[in-house]
């Protein structure tokens, strides 16, 4: 009889950084939430792309607010990788992207129009093998992703209605996971129609090992770029309809590292002063998403520990609460936002 598997606990628990264990990795800091911000930070961190190059972005349903701006990554591909493309999946969920075609049409309304985009899925899946997963031995993802040599993924930091929150574990997990088969097997219990059916520790690890046969497809040829501005606790799936901005814009972080960086950018939130991360942090512990955090070092994805460096002030070697310490403390969203209860367009 086949032993059953069960899910990982605490996904709800912060470990603070004081009780983590095992080596460190680098990770990257600037606050200079710009296109200039943005191509500075890239530079430490871009050493590890070669070949054909694809940027893994969420380009968000039609007309969401809170995605990166589109002037930041046109401006960083015409002047870092002027060759590389966007990459993408349909979603599993019927909306502005369920089909290639109605994808399109959002991707053209969002303004993502300045570089080729693969919808990666638009021509059939692959299968990439999972190293020491527990739910997956393979993961199915949109075709077109492999035929890249290397990936940049960058991503909006924000929060997620099923996962707590959005960085970079998600963005793979989910974003290259095919719209049809991959993100199935990673939301709904076998053998149901319960299509939302996987939720809390369980539904982090799949997405996390989903991640794990994209990172390893990529080893040595993939990097991290995590914006952490505009943080709703809703994913940029939601579009529109997302909740207001929450917490205070922080900056942008890099690193070669996926947990390192993810976990960083958690950290910083915690850090936040005067409780400026509290939404977030009650989005985050109620759905468990810290999970996604303990499952990645599990599986040997990174180290949970880092050296977190101040590119702003000649790379000097600071902590979380250190890299946060001058954000406002009086900080309240826009009332435009909060009075519309949505966010203002970029």
């Amino acid at each position: 009889m086949k032993e059953k598997v069960m899910p990982g606990k605490n996904g709800n628990k912060y470990i603070s950084y004081s009780e983590r264990t095992g080596e460190e990795s680098v990770v990257f800091f600037t606050r200079d939430l710009s296109e200039e911000g943005m191509k500075k930070i890239f530079d430490r961190v871009c050493a590890v792309l070669e070949g054909k190059v694809a940027i893994k972005l969420h380009t968000g349903e039609a007309e969401g607010p809170n995605i990166i701006p589109r002037p930041w990554v046109k401006e960083l591909i015409s002047s870092r990788l002027p060759d590389a493309e966007i990459v993408e999946t349909n979603t599993y969920y019927e909306g502005s992207r369920y089909t290639t075609e109605e994808h399109r049409k959002t991707l053209e309304t969002n303004g993502w129009t300045f570089c080729p985009v693969n919808i990666t899925d638009e021509f059939g899946v692959a299968a990439l093998p999972v190293k020491g997963g527990k739910w997956f031995s393979e993961m199915h993802v949109g075709k077109g992703l492999l035929d890249y040599d290397s990936l940049l993924v960058l991503t909006h930091f924000k929060g997620h209605t099923m996962g707590g929150f959005g960085g970079s574990n998600k963005n793979i997990g989910i974003g290259c996971a095919d719209g049809r088969i991959g993100k199935k097997e990673i939301h709904t219990p076998e053998g149901t129609d319960d299509m939302w059916g996987i939720t809390e520790e369980e539904f982090m690890e799949r997405m996390t090992e989903s991640t794990k046969s994209v990172v390893d497809h990529f080893t040595g040829h993939i990097c991290f770029v995590n914006t952490m501005r505009n943080m709703s606790v809703s994913c940029d799936c939601e579009g529109p309809m997302a909740e207001p901005v929450v917490a205070p814009d922080v900056g942008i972080l890099a690193s070669l590292d996926i947990l390192a960086l993810d976990n960083a950018c958690i950290d910083l939130i915690y850090n936040l002063p005067e409780g400026g991360g509290k939404a977030m942090i009650e989005r985050v512990e109620t759905r468990h998403g810290l999970r996604q955090l303990s499952y990645m070092k599990e599986l040997g994805m990174g180290n949970d520990r880092y050296t977190l460096i101040d590119i702003d002030n000649d790379d000097a070697v600071i902590s979380a609460g250190e890299a946060v310490k001058d954000i406002d403390p009086e900080w309240k969203p826009d009332l435009y936002n909060v009075f519309w209860g949505r966010n203002k367009k970029i």
